[in-house]
């Protein structure tokens, strides 16, 4: 089914049936503040797609709503075609394959990067299963090849604590990949990064989204154009504009409630 969708780039028509991720008419009140006025966002099959605006925007209340710690008031929030999120929980949705990082890490900082990997992977986590120690029987290919991805196989045995702010990011996106997703929501990665770490998470975000899906919210510019990748521009809840980060960044509506002159 096609719809029809009025945005802030014109009228035109939206393949809802093949997005992976698809938010139409979305509103949420906070006592009598609106947090979220009709937002509408689809989001395609192996798409990477970076989310910017203004403090109060809306991008955090947005990612609540994806991941059902926040119910909508109306609108439709549809995952893979047909499953109505607003209808899960948040544990029905990360089953589904839906992870999410938040701003802050969160890691294990008394175990080891080896362990963090290990509590984190998906599989069974009843207690009969951690009474027998079928989590210790998961393959050390899988965790060593999720380690090497997010660049941090030559401190496996090192403390989640010890590691530096950047490789604390790298590990908890490590923990989101051993939860195997399909959709990767990141808010803010490079926060409090050095230059050289930014870097190196732009490489690593595009790297996953060649088998993953992925949603970033961000604040830094120069990190959006190295993603180079479909810009979403939120502003009082709603979609203000959407296209290339150059298109964005020469919208007038744009500069005047975010980026400036």
């Amino acid at each position: 089914m096609n719809q029809i969708i009025a945005g802030a780039e014109g009228t035109k028509e939206a393949d809802v049936t093949g997005a992976l991720l698809y938010l139409d008419g979305v509103e949420k009140t906070f006592d009598g503040y609106k947090a979220l006025r009709g937002l509408s966002l689809y989001l395609e099959p192996g798409e990477m797609r970076a989310i910017i605006g203004p403090n109060g925007a809306g991008k955090t209340t947005m990612m609540d709503v994806i991941t059902g710690k926040t119910r909508p008031d109306v609108g439709d929030v549809v995952f893979e075609k047909h499953t109505d999120l607003t209808k899960l929980d948040e544990t029905d949705i990360v089953d589904l394959g839906i992870g999410r990082k938040f701003q802050k890490p969160t890691v294990f900082e008394s175990h080891t990067l080896e362990d963090n990997i290990r509590l984190a992977l998906k599989g069974p986590r009843d207690p009969f299963s951690a009474l027998f120690g079928a989590r210790n029987r998961i393959s050390r290919d899988r965790i060593e090849a999720i380690l090497e991805r997010v660049r941090l196989q030559e401190f496996r045995h090192k403390l989640g604590g010890d590691l530096s702010h950047g490789q604390k990011q790298w590990l908890e996106i490590g923990m989101l990949l051993a939860q195997d997703p399909k959709l990767l929501l990141v808010d803010e990665p490079v926060a409090g990064m050095t230059d050289a770490e930014t870097e190196t998470t732009a490489e690593l975000l595009t790297e996953i989204n060649r088998d993953r899906s992925v949603v970033v919210v961000e604040h830094d510019m120069s990190f959006v154009r190295a993603l180079d990748v479909k810009v979403t521009v939120l502003h009082e809840g709603a979609v203000l504009a959407e296209g290339t980060l150059d298109a964005v960044s020469n919208n007038e509506r744009v500069i005047e409630v975010y980026l400036g002159r």
